[in-house]
């Protein structure tokens, strides 16, 4: 049996390296092989002299220490403002989030309910590279791509258990020109969240399970203007998760989501695998009903298969005030588990639909 050794490693030691490296040219900073981590919250900041890659082959771990995130809860390794950027290298990233999730009020209701660090956070960062990286069981969301501008990610393998809680595998938030690829992620709640701000996102060949699918929103929470638009999602199978491709926006809200495509998606016992919900309300006491909401228009389904562990395999539950515009269901083929038929349920919802569609909203 291997006895892996953990050291500790300093952030004032990390980041000295990193400020060496950030201002050469051309530098690599390298987490070597067989070597495990344990590190403390720490930021990476730029902007740095020219490009810089992070070669992690061995393992970093979060301290369990929650009062080590006293001065910034929300983040335990930042980069900030960093241009061509490159972090690689087949290594893993834990969060060591346990701690966390024991402490959180979606696991005990009489615990208040507190922020919890996001363990690898790029913000403000242009011509990025994230690729070939194991990151697990995170304190709270694993991967932020926050306010970026041309981003790839591909080859990751992000995972958590299934009810661990606000652990979404990847989020991205106010970021443009971004191809999340050929990974897999399985976490405690959503595989890929996709926020406001965002423009010209593709995902493709991502496994998703468990966890609860991949999401658009949820948008306009806090009455609060929302822009999302130019999103593909496609290539994707889901398996066993709780939801299937999303769109969710809180009432109250306003603003705008288009041009949103979902294509080639396999679906294996997914509860309730095609949703919009512009009646969206994830807090303790019932949301407030109001007029207006984030529009949600121009949306695909095409040629989306499988299997629903729910009898509503289609749920668009649109807006009295301002219905959903310009949704197409094309090709669409989804059966209750053991080959029953499905239903739609498609409320203020103007739909075309085009081949054999299966459930059929025109029936609901």
């Amino acid at each position: 049996m291997e006895l892996k050794v953990m050291e500790v490693m300093q952030p004032s030691a990390f980041k000295k390296a990193w400020e060496a490296a950030c201002s050469s040219e051309g530098s690599v900073l390298v987490v070597p092989k067989n070597k495990n981590y344990l590190l403390k919250p720490i930021t990476f900041q730029g902007p740095c002299k020219s490009g810089i890659t992070v070669q992690i082959y061995g393992t970093v771990q979060a301290s369990a220490d929650r009062s080590a995130y006293s001065s910034d809860i929300a983040h335990w390794i930042l980069f900030e403002n960093v241009q061509n950027l490159v972090v690689q290298g087949g290594g893993v990233i834990n969060g060591n989030g346990k701690t966390w999730w024991e402490n959180s009020c979606k696991v005990n209701d009489e615990l208040p309910c507190k922020e919890a660090p996001t363990a690898l956070t790029f913000y403000n960062c242009k011509n990025l590279v994230v690729k070939n990286l194991k990151i697990q069981n995170a304190q709270q969301i694993h991967v932020s791509f926050e306010n970026c501008v041309g981003v790839q990610a591909s080859g990751l393998t992000i995972i958590a258990p299934g009810n661990s809680p606000n652990t979404d595998g990847i989020h991205v938030a106010g970021t443009q020109n971004i191809q999340i690829s050929n990974s897999v992620i399985g976490t405690g709640d959503d595989c890929i969240s996709i926020a406001s701000g965002s423009q010209k996102v593709q995902v493709t060949g991502v496994t998703c399970g468990p966890g609860h699918g991949i999401s658009i929103g949820s948008l306009g929470s806090g009455d609060t203007e929302s822009h999302i638009s130019d999103v593909t999602v496609s290539d994707a199978t889901l398996s066993g998760t709780t939801k299937g491709v999303r769109i969710k926006t809180w009432q109250g809200g306003s603003g705008i989501a288009s041009n949103i495509k979902f294509q080639n998606i396999v679906m294996h016992n997914v509860d309730n695998p095609i949703i919009i919900d512009q009646k969206y309300c994830d807090q303790a006491k019932p949301c407030k009903s109001q007029s207006s909401t984030v529009l949600v228009q121009n949306v695909l389904y095409q040629n989306i298969k499988g299997t629903s562990s729910s009898n509503e395999a289609i749920q668009l539950n649109c807006s009295d005030d301002f219905p959903c515009e310009g949704i197409v269901l094309q090709d669409i083929n989804i059966q209750v588990g053991g080959g029953k038929a499905a239903k739609a349920v498609c409320n203020n919802a103007r739909v075309t639909q085009k081949g054999d569609v299966s459930p059929n909203c025109m029936e609901a």
